[in-house]
């Protein structure tokens, strides 16, 4: 079965190294709060990987390919740092690694529009994960819609982060109304988007240029959220996705990585067709790959 992950997070090693102080350094305050947090029993909310380590985990689950996602940084200095980490690791393991760009309005529209086609002269596939919402940029506000509208031309998808409206409190936490996505798909009816942890619930049926993913589903929904899959979610519409490096089963499988994601997901959809769309087929359709 060939599998692709949608929605990895990987960063530089003076990140890995002292995420905290980094942040701080960097004032990413926002980001600090949801990835260098530990739980109450004392272990982290995620690990942090150097490309080897992601590697190595993606052989142990079997993934063929994973999409490096970005952040939704506070700075746009931050975002263009990590758009050229980015693509000197899709350019190091081509064949393994692709990678979406992150932007930030506040540069201004010349910077923002610049640094979307400088990386996606680098090969960088897509935008995001972008969160409006988190960057203190209305979605509505003019700088996304030159964004959205350079991503229609150059037909970069775009991933934004949801939170589920129902999803219990947690550091960091930021409400993203869903309504709000589906105006931002209506406006902008010829770009493609994903909608990340499954688009907070959010009906995609009668939007066709919308996809979901499954980023951090066992934390987010637990197994039930699969009987979404042909009723409010399409399956030629779903994309699987981890959010590695996040530890997806804190309780029962402490750092096990994605593997038993994969197996959850395999268990919980029946139907073969639905199963390789999912795991592959959707995003070998979306991004033109053999």
């Amino acid at each position: 079965m060939r599998i692709i992950d949608a929605h990895v997070h990987l960063y530089p090693a003076e990140v890995n190294a002292d995420p905290a102080g980094w942040a701080a350094a960097q004032s990413e305050a926002h980001w600090a709060r949801l990835c260098t947090r530990r739980r109450r029993d004392g272990h982290p909310v995620q690990g942090f990987p150097a490309v080897d380590g992601l590697l190595r985990a993606m052989d142990a689950a079997e993934v063929e390919r994973s999409i490096l996602l970005g952040w939704y940084w506070e700075k746009p200095a931050t975002c263009g740092w990590q758009n050229r980490f980015f693509a000197d690791c899709v350019r190091a393991h081509p064949d393994r690694l692709a990678a979406f760009a992150t932007v930030h309005p506040a540069a201004g529209r010349e910077a923002t529009l610049a640094e979307v086609r400088r990386a996606h002269g680098d090969g960088l596939i897509g935008l995001g994960e972008l969160s409006p919402h988190s960057q203190h940029v209305p979605p509505d506000d003019p700088g996304w819609h030159d964004v959205l509208t350079l991503a229609a031309e150059l037909r970069l998808p775009v991933n934004l982060h949801v939170t589920e409206p129902e999803a219990r409190p947690f550091p960091g936490r930021v409400d993203t109304p869903l309504e709000d996505f589906v105006r931002l798909a209506q406006a902008h009816p010829t770009v493609t988007f994903i909608l990340a942890h499954w688009g907070g619930g959010l009906d995609i049926t009668p939007l066709p240029n919308v996809l979901v993913d499954t980023a951090a589903a066992p934390l987010i929904y637990g197994d039930k959220v699969w009987s979404r899959l042909g009723r409010d979610v399409p399956p030629e519409r779903v994309l699987f996705g981890s959010d590695f490096p996040l530890d997806l089963y804190p309780r029962s499988q402490p750092g096990a990585g994605v593997k038993p994601f994969i197996a959850e997901a395999a268990a919980n959809v029946a139907d073969s067709l639905a199963r390789t769309a999912l795991f592959s087929g959707n995003a070998r359709r979306l991004f033109g790959w053999a």
